[in-house]
């Protein structure tokens, strides 16, 4: 659920989606899925999200895949008015 000063960006694909064992930890340093790889670009993303003061958060959806959601404030710079130059 967004609010009017918020951004959402969805990011969804077709695989296999998240392993349940793994829901819990996949934004945690150092743990992948994958046989290649550090397991650190979720950990990164959610730093870095959360550095701005947003959210991420994943599920799998009914249709298949996995779904990324992050919630980013909309700088309060970005409701004022232009100011007009003469």
């Amino acid at each position: 659920h967004t609010q009017p000063d918020t951004v959402l960006l969805t990011v969804a694909d077709s695989g296999p989606g998240i392993p349940f064992e793994e829901q819990e930890r996949i934004f945690q340093p150092y743990v992948s899925t994958k046989e290649s790889g550090m397991g650190l670009g979720l950990a990164v993303v959610k730093g870095i999200v959360e550095e701005h003061e947003g959210h991420i958060s994943a599920t799998n959806p009914e249709s298949g895949g996995a779904r990324f959601e992050i919630h980013l404030p909309v700088p309060e710079e970005s409701f004022q008015s232009p100011e007009v130059q003469p």
